[in-house]
């Protein structure tokens, strides 16, 4: 008994160790952008946007963000099945769903395409989840698709595409998903640079659901990483994107951003929404 407990004391230790040592590596490397303190915004920047990824845990916050920012007048939800969420939104006027189930073909979507100033995009999988054929084809081909199909009916600002990638991804890494992740973002900041339209990668770490959707393993999550700037909840994301589409003139084309950098704008959101009248 005494071994099994003692065996126990060092995996408890190991783990929180180690837990200690990822904050302190989060909280030293990560973090390259700091907000612009006088930017100059552009209030139609996110008057109409599309979320792809609705129904996810991460793609609900987003939603969440863009239904409850007051310059927000109509968004676009681009999706194969429906969520309380959506149905509340659609009820209240203020969301449009769109049914699809080829995200490579978005014909049936030409005629409000070149409506949309914002596109939020959370859809994606684990590798665990699929092969790596059908990974490629969920991260690069759908994104690619969309932003060539989005540039046939709108190439004029303001335009943003906001693209979450996540902690890791490298075009140059060694693991499938990362290389394929990282070369969705260079594709589509490709498809742009010859346009008005500007794509940011999120390289995010721990995204906690909304509360709609946490659980208590969620919080523990969020209360274990938040030192280290590795955690930030799927609204807030959804928040630093709209800031970040609003700050016309202040990242190019192509910027990643890293989970501390989505932290800080979704901070700047939130002050700017506070001293609002």
């Amino acid at each position: 008994m005494r071994i099994v407990k003692r065996i126990a004391s060092f995996l408890v230790l190991g783990i929180l160790l180690l837990i200690i040592a990822f904050d302190i590596w989060g909280f030293a490397t990560l973090g390259r952008i700091t907000p612009a303190l006088d930017p100059v915004r552009d209030d139609d920047a996110n008057k109409v946007v599309m979320v792809f990824g609705a129904t996810g845990s991460v793609g609900d916050g987003l939603l969440k963000a863009a239904i409850e920012d007051p310059e927000v007048e109509k968004v676009y939800v681009v999706t194969r099945r429906t969520s309380s969420r959506i149905d509340a939104g659609v009820a209240s006027g203020k969301v449009d769903m769109h049914l699809l189930q080829d995200y490579t073909d978005y014909s049936s979507l030409a005629d409000i395409l070149g409506e949309v100033n914002t596109v939020l995009w959370g859809l994606g999988t684990s590798s665990l989840n699929v092969d790596d054929p059908t990974f490629t084809r969920i991260h690069v081909d759908f994104p690619v698709s969309f932003v060539n199909a989005w540039l046939a009916e709108r190439q004029n600002s303001p335009m943003s595409f906001h693209y979450i990638t996540g902690m890791g991804t490298d075009p140059e890494g060694e693991e499938h998903w990362a290389r394929e992740k990282g070369r969705g973002e260079r594709e589509v900041a490709e498809l742009a640079a010859s346009t008005d339209l500007r794509t940011f990668a999120y390289r995010s770490a721990f995204v906690r659901p909304t509360e709609e959707q946490s659980n208590v393993l969620h919080y523990l999550g969020e209360t274990v990483l938040r030192p280290g700037g590795l955690v930030i909840t799927s609204k807030e994301l959804g928040e630093a994107m709209l800031e970040i589409s609003a700050r016309s003139e202040e990242l190019p084309n192509g910027t990643v951003i890293d989970n501390v950098d989505s932290i800080r704008y979704a901070r700047a959101y939130k002050d700017r929404s506070s001293s609002s009248p």
